[in-house]
C-alpha cells in the first residue's frame, strides 16, 4: 500500500520503476482531490527486489526507494 497527501488537487502521476529504470507498473495518471490517498500495488507478478517509486504532481517530483520482499 503506498500512502500519499495532497495539499491541493492537481495532476498526479504515480509510477514504479525497477532498477534498471524500467516502467514497470503505472498505478495512477490523472487529476486527484486534495487529501489523504491510498493505492495498492499489487506486486505478484514481479520478482523481489529493490524498485523505485516516482510520483509527479503540479512541479514537484518525488522518488522512494523500497525493496519487495516476497
Amino acid at each position: 500500500t503506498i500512502k500519499y497527501g495532497l495539499p491541493r488537487d492537481s495532476d498526479v502521476s504515480l509510477s514504479v520503476f525497477d532498477v534498471q529504470g524500467r516502467l514497470v507498473s503505472e498505478l495512477s495518471k490523472g487529476f486527484t482531490t486534495a487529501g489523504y490517498h491510498e493505492i495498492i500495488w499489487d506486486a505478484t507478478s514481479f520478482s523481489s527486489g529493490l524498485y523505485f517509486i516516482k510520483c509527479s504532481a503540479n512541479s514537484k517530483v518525488i522518488t522512494q526507494k523500497i525493496v519487495l520482499i516476497k
